[in-house]
């Protein structure tokens, strides 16, 4: 990355770029809704509904996806276009069951370095309930050419 900040024009083109790759991510099947994208910081939510358990409460992987998601995207957008982010290490602990209306995960940059970036998430209810902490570390490796 460069020295230079970049903008909040520039982080929009990447995700959205990075959005295209796959238009049938498992971010779509799970209806994860993108609503603030940075290295430093990614916001996004998900219906409970619909990534359930059989007893109706929110799956626990579900909330790992979500974690695992925003992570990936945060490094993603660290890692710029000449190099890829894909996830090393993750971990969850289950606060609390969600057993409806949506869930919002905040992923907070902990370390943005030049071969690795790591979150926490924090996953709330619409009461602003803890539901699910995760910790997500990824490896940021030199793409291939095109």
């Amino acid at each position: 990355m460069s020295d230079t900040p970049a903008t909040t024009s520039q982080f929009s083109a990447a995700l959205e770029a990075l959005l295209a790759l796959n238009p049938n991510s498992l971010l779509q099947r799970m209806q994860i809704e993108l609503l603030e994208a940075s290295p430093q910081r990614v916001v996004a939510r998900m219906p409970v509904e619909g990534n359930t358990q059989p007893y109706g409460l929110l799956h626990g992987g579900a909330s790992v996806v979500l974690a695992e998601t925003l992570g990936s995207v945060g490094s993603a957008l660290h890692a710029g276009p000449k190099r890829i982010s894909v996830g090393l290490d993750i971990n969850a602990t289950h606060h609390r069951a969600a057993r409806s209306g949506l869930v919002t995960g905040v992923a907070t940059a902990v370390h943005l370095g030049r071969t690795m970036a790591t979150y926490e998430v924090v996953i709330t209810d619409q009461q602003d309930r803890r539901i699910c902490t995760a910790r997500i570390t990824c490896v940021l490796l030199s793409a291939a050419p095109s």
